[in-house]
Formats: C-alpha cells, sequence, structure tokens
C-alpha cells in the first residue's frame, strides 16, 4: 500500500514542474501584452497604474490574513477551514469597503492624484482574494499546480482581452484595472471548481486563537515584503513624478520575469513540502537552495550585463533610460529568491515571527536608504539600495534566523558555491558581445547565448549531483 500514492518528494517535483511551466508560459505572455501596452501607453500612464496596483498589492497580502499558510501546514485543515474562510472573506470585504472610500486620499498621498479611480477599481479583488483563502490553499496543500496553471492561463486571457480592448477603445489606465478585476472573477471562480470545495463559513471558537496566532505574523511578514516590493514606487512618485517613476516600473517589470518565475515555483513548493518532510531538514534546505541559486543568479547577473541592448530592442530606445535601473534590480531578484526558501522553510516550522521582524528591518532599512538615495541619485540608486540592503542585512539577518533550527549558513554558502563561481565566465562573454559586437539585437542574441553556452557547459554535471540528492519522503496522512 505504500507505493498507492506518488512519493512527496515526487508529488513536490511535480508540482514543480508543472509551477514552472506556468510561470514561465505566463511570463511571456505578459512579456509580450507588456511590450504592446509600453508602445501605446506613454511612461506617464505606467506610473499612474503603478501608483494604483501598488495600494491594491500591499493591502491584498492583508486581506489573506496568512490564513493560506496555516492552512497548507496544519494536520487537521477540514476542520479549520470554515474558520479560515469566514476569517478571509470578512477580511477582504471590510478593507475593499475602506480602500475604496479612501481611493482618493491615498492617490493624492502617493504624489498621483488620477490614480484614484484605478485604485477604486482594483478594491474590488480584495474580497475575491479573501474569498478564496480555502480553496488556494487546499491547491497549493495538494501540490495541484497543474490545475493552477490553467487558472493562470484562463485568468491572463481574460485581463489581456478586457484590458486591450478597453485601452483601445480610449479608457487608458482605468482599462488596466478593470482587465484585472475581470480575470480575477474568472480565476476565483476556477479555483473553487479544481479545489472541489463548497463555500463554508461558521467560526470555531476553539480554533481561532491559534489560527490567528499563526497566520497574523505571516499576513505582516507579507504586508512587509510587499511593501518592500513598493516602497520605491512610494518614494519614487513623491520625489522623481509619474514619467521617471514609469522608466523605473518597466525595470522593474523586466527584472522580475525570470525572477518571478523562480519564486513562483519556490513558493508553490517549499512550504507544503518542509511541512511534511519529517527528517533532514538543513541537508533539504541547502540542496533546495543551492539549485534555486544555480538558476537565480546567473539570469540576474546576463540580465544586469545586456540590460541596455534588451531595452533597446523590446521597447524601443525611448525607455533607455531604466537601462542602468534594470542592471541594479537584475542581481538583487537572485536573492530574493534565496530569501523566499528561507522564509518558506522558517514558515514551515512554525516560525513566523522571525521572517515578521526581518521584513520589518529590512523596510526601515530599504525605505531610510530609498529616500536618501533617490534625492541624489534618481532612480538608478533607487535600484542600487535594492542589493545592498539585501545583501548587507538582509542575508546576515536570515543567517541567524536559521541558526535555532539547525541550519549553519556555511553549509548553504559551500552548497551554492559552485554556480557563483560558474557565473562569472557566463556575464564576462555577454560583456564581451556588447562590448564589440555593434547594435542592439546582434550583442543581445549573441551575448546571451553565449553566456548560456559557458554557464550551461560548466554546471550541469554539478546540477545532476544535487537533483539526485532530494530526499523522496513519503507523505503522512495525506489523501492521494
Amino acid at each position: 500500500m505504500a507505493d498507492a500514492q506518488p512519493s512527496l518528494g515526487r508529488r513536490a517535483a511535480r508540482g514543480a514542474a508543472w509551477s514552472g511551466v506556468s510561470t514561465i508560459v505566463l511570463r511571456l505572455g505578459g512579456l509580450v501584452v507588456g511590450i504592446v501596452l509600453a508602445r501605446i501607453l506613454a511612461p506617464e500612464q505606467f506610473g499612474v497604474y503603478a501608483v494604483a496596483l501598488t495600494v491594491q498589492s500591499i493591502l491584498i497580502t492583508v486581506a489573506d490574513l496568512g490564513l493560506s499558510a496555516d492552512l497548507i501546514r496544519s494536520d487537521e485543515p477540514d476542520r479549520i477551514a470554515p474558520t479560515v474562510a469566514t476569517l478571509g472573506l470578512a477580511s477582504g470585504t471590510v478593507m475593499a469597503a475602506v480602500t475604496m472610500a479612501a481611493s482618493s486620499s491615498l492617490a493624492s498621498l502617493l504624489g498621483s492624484p488620477s490614480a484614484g479611480p484605478a485604485i477604486a477599481v482594483l478594491a474590488f479583488t480584495l474580497v475575491l482574494s479573501g474569498a478564496t483563502v480555502v480553496p488556494f490553499g487546499y491547491l497549493q496543500r495538494r501540490f495541484q499546480q497543474r490545475e493552477m496553471f490553467f487558472v493562470g492561463v484562463a485568468d491572463f486571457v481574460v485581463s489581456t482581452v478586457v484590458t486591450l480592448t478597453l485601452v483601445g477603445l480610449g479608457f487608458g489606465v482605468l482599462g488596466l484595472a478593470i482587465g484585472r478585476v475581470a480575470a480575477q472573477l474568472v480565476s476565483s471562480a476556477m479555483q473553487f471548481a479544481f479545489a472541489r470545495v463548497k463555500p463554508r463559513y461558521s467560526i470555531d471558537r476553539s480554533v481561532v486563537g491559534r489560527v490567528l496566532a499563526f497566520g497574523l505574523p505571516i499576513a505582516g511578514a507579507n504586508l512587509l515584503s510587499w511593501a518592500l516590493l513598493n516602497v520605491d514606487n512610494v518614494v519614487l512618485a513623491r520625489v522623481t513624478g509619474a514619467t521617471l517613476l514609469g522608466y523605473y516600473v518597466l525595470a522593474f517589470n523586466i527584472s522580475g520575469w525570470p525572477m518571478s518565475a523562480l519564486s513562483q515555483v519556490v513558493r508553490s513548493i517549499s512550504l507544503p513540502y518542509f511541512s511534511r518532510a519529517r527528517s533532514g531538514g538543513g541537508d533539504q534546505l541547502a540542496t533546495l537552495t543551492a539549485i534555486a541559486w544555480a538558476g537565480a543568479l546567473p539570469v540576474g547577473a546576463v540580465l544586469a550585463a545586456l540590460s541596455a541592448p534588451l531595452i533597446s530592442v523590446v521597447y524601443g530606445t525611448k525607455w533607455l533610460p531604466a537601462a542602468p535601473v534594470l542592471a541594479a534590480l537584475g542581481l538583487y531578484g537572485s536573492l530574493r529568491v534565496a530569501f523566499d526558501i528561507f522564509a518558506g522553510y522558517l514558515y514551515a516550522l512554525g516560525r513566523s515571527r522571525p521572517v515578521l521582524w526581518i521584513q520589518i528591518v529590512w523596510l526601515v532599512a530599504l525605505t531610510v536608504g530609498m529616500i536618501f538615495a533617490t534625492r541624489m541619485y534618481g532612480i538608478i540608486g533607487a535600484a542600487w539600495v535594492h542589493l545592498v540592503v539585501a545583501f548587507v542585512v538582509i542575508l546576515p539577518l536570515y543567517a541567524v534566523a536559521l541558526r535555532p533550527t539547525g541550519v549553519r549558513f556555511g553549509g548553504l554558502l559551500r552548497a551554492a558555491w559552485w554556480p557563483t563561481v560558474a557565473t562569472v565566465p557566463a556575464v564576462a562573454v555577454a560583456l564581451l558581445a556588447r562590448e564589440f559586437i555593434p547594435g542592439d539585437l546582434l550583442p543581445l542574441l549573441a551575448g546571451g547565448l553565449a553566456a548560456v553556452g559557458v554557464y550551461a557547459a560548466l554546471v550541469l554535471p554539478w546540477l545532476r549531483r544535487h537533483l539526485q540528492r532530494l530526499p523522496a519522503a513519503e507523505p503522512e496522512g495525506e489523501p492521494a
């Protein structure tokens, strides 16, 4: 009977594969749509939508209250599900009402009054996010990333069709907001269908306390995490204006193409995997971190090396002021992938408070640095602050937070040393191509392909050995 269901390792691997396919396909689709919108909209319009999306992105993390994470790791998910559903829906509804009422004030506070209507429209997504806490949690818990892929495809298609139609009709920024709401309506319904969950709402007082005790620190950490990703937008909107913010947002979006894909894979499997892997946690963490780092670092470094020709070819020369910003953000994205793994590991062990404190320190350090650097160096200074704070402040803090769990940071560094070394010649090849090949398209293609070839030749044997070390522990008590 032990072979009646796949091992935890195999289920996690399949989930990671589907999550990778999903993020790659959807990111490529988003890239195409982004190119179209960048050629239709002005940088100032991008900046206005970025302000509205900043508000929505920060608030949507709070609407969850960290409840989906508790459902993923719980030993009795069916018992806590009705309570989780009630708390999630109530939180999302209240936050949506408050956001709609304060949309104009929020937009003015962020230095972009024209973003008010878009903020009000995007507030509807808070209700939908709160309502889907339970089906989302079950899909993640069961590693149903194939189903999440279909949800993502439907979300993308609806969002693209509605957005491009409304932008073509002259709705401008408001068309992007309406497209996001329409897409989330469809994806929310599909999550309920795929998870085979009927809405059940009630409050079990015996579980409310511990559900909130675990979830609220995660909600706080998630809020701070999104704040970290958006505090630069807030500062730039106030200091530099919407036009320069548009350049910065474009660079940030480009740096997020590969890193968001890798982070999505990491987040989709790390919490459910670590939660049910019963032994060898430190070795598992080192192995998964090394594999993720082997993908994240070279991508971020080559993206930085070829930032100018990439932006010129894809978006046009009018967006070239975003190139030096992309150079810093590409490297920063590599570190964020590793941080996502560390956070997932700590959450799986029930240690959500250290992650919360790290996020608090991170936000304070980044905000202070962002204010001074932006006033002195503009959007380029804002980008480099991300990298400096992550490396100098946050990496050591995670080393301290992991130590009580038995993980030694030296072991993580030793596991990831070879991909770090192999990235150097790959980046050198890309820089040589950019320097000596004229134009933009040829150095981009030649430099990118050469970097991939050099890196693959050096790292593939190492990667095969590490993939074989992934454990295959059996799940305990989880239905097939």
